[in-house]
């Protein structure tokens, strides 16, 4: 493992840094047209797309630089693009499987978030046991008629299109009779509801399909490949993004040290409070094993390795720690965890549930990273079997102990 920045490397850290000191918006941007915009602007600079081939729009860089952007935009609290599950899973799943036509109709517009995407695959019933799904797509020679729902879909109400998952024969083994389509979230057919969430927000939603259409053209791979091609997407899901993480959580910390310096209990700083102390000083010794897990994956992705099943070893590792990470905060900051940000500056908020930015917020979000993406038990699983190499009767007894 090669930790160590090129030359050529801090030159572009510092080049972006002095970009983003120039850019980045100073106020909130909730408008969808306006966070369009700053995509747009992300990517002509070339912080975009950065991995994705030239031919198709992207910038054919290294992972390094596209972890040091990532750094930084976290660094500063930059807006991240929009078209994320786009442009981080979709897109490069159509590079690998999909037609020429495909590429070429779908990959530059999602590149400029001039089309938003997203991913239906999770259903009421078919959540991690994913092939057990129960929407069908019955073959009509020149397309596909779509039934069914699916759950949990980010970015559903502002999606143009969606990479499904459905069932084209159920005569066949589960994993075989799925297949994957392009589907278009505006026409008749399509029913967006969008789901609160436990923060308060809307981000996700459930979403019915009525005999809507999908062209045999947008059919990714072929008929019954489903199963193989959504492999290929959570690989993606579950990749190396991390190093941004850690450099939030980070920021997110030093925030946390100036609030236990100026609330106080009983007359003296809560810093000073040995109890206290030591529980941040636990958090920052976690903080640092997942710095260096975050490197560790970068510099296999660097040297052209593919961090394969062991992906799911940092999936669980952040997603864990990241629940410990908030709880542990609201731990030392009390009732005062509801009000203050743990962003850049404190902000006056009047809520009893936490604004976006307070570590209330942060702490009801940690509960979603054990789930999405495949949940803490199934990563286990696939640690288990395909890392460690269990035998399946004696994996949960080994890895509880």
């Amino acid at each position: 493992m090669d930790l160590n920045y090129s030359p050529e490397d801090r030159a572009f850290r510092a080049e972006v840094r002095r970009w983003l000191e120039t850019n980045v918006p100073k106020q909130e941007l909730p408008a969808l047209e306006d966070r369009k915009a700053w995509h747009r602007r992300l990517y002509e600079a070339g912080y975009v797309g950065m991995l994705w081939p030239k031919a198709y729009g992207g910038w054919g860089t290294t992972p390094m630089r596209q972890a040091i952007v990532q750094d930084e935009m976290a660094r500063v609290g930059a807006p991240p693009p929009i078209n994320g599950l786009g442009i981080g899973f979709i897109g490069p799943t159509i590079i690998v499987h999909g037609t020429d036509w495909q590429k070429q109709r779908y990959l530059k517009k999602m590149l400029t978030a001039e089309e938003i995407w997203c991913q239906l695959y999770s259903e009421p019933n078919a959540g991690s046991d994913l092939a057990s799904l129960k929407t069908r797509a019955e073959d009509q020679g020149d397309h596909f008629l779509v039934n069914g729902q699916k759950i949990w879909t980010s970015a559903g109400p502002i999606a143009d299109w969606g990479i499904l998952l459905a069932r084209t024969d159920s005569k066949v083994a589960k994993h075989r009779g799925i297949s994957c389509l392009l589907l278009n979230m505006r026409q008749p057919g399509v029913e967006v509801r969008p789901l609160k969430q436990i923060t308060g927000h809307a981000l996700f939603s459930e979403v019915f399909m009525t005999n809507a259409r999908a062209d045999r053209r947008d059919l990714i791979g072929a008929v019954g490949q489903g199963w193989e091609i959504a492999q290929t997407t959570l690989g993606y899901e579950r990749g190396a993004n991390s190093l941004g993480r850690v450099t939030r959580y980070a920021a997110a910390f030093h925030q946390l040290v100036r609030a236990t310096r100026e609330l106080r209990r009983g007359g003296r700083p809560l810093i000073e409070d040995p109890a206290v102390r030591a529980k941040m000083g636990r958090m920052f010794a976690e903080l640092e094993v997942q710095r260096y897990a975050a490197l560790r994956v970068l510099s296999a992705l660097q040297n052209g390795e593919s961090p394969g099943a062991a992906s799911s070893i940092t999936k669980l590792s952040y997603t864990e720690f990241e629940k410990r990470y908030y709880e542990t905060a609201l731990e030392i900051l009390g009732p005062w965890g509801q009000l203050m940000s743990s962003r850049e500056e404190f902000e006056d908020v009047d809520t009893s549930s936490g604004e976006p930015g307070t570590w209330a917020t942060a702490f009801l979000w940690a509960r979603a990273g054990t789930i999405y993406s495949g949940s803490s038990e199934i990563q286990k699983n696939i640690i288990g079997e395909r890392v460690l190499g269990l035998p399946k009767e004696v994996r949960a007894d080994r890895l509880k102990a």
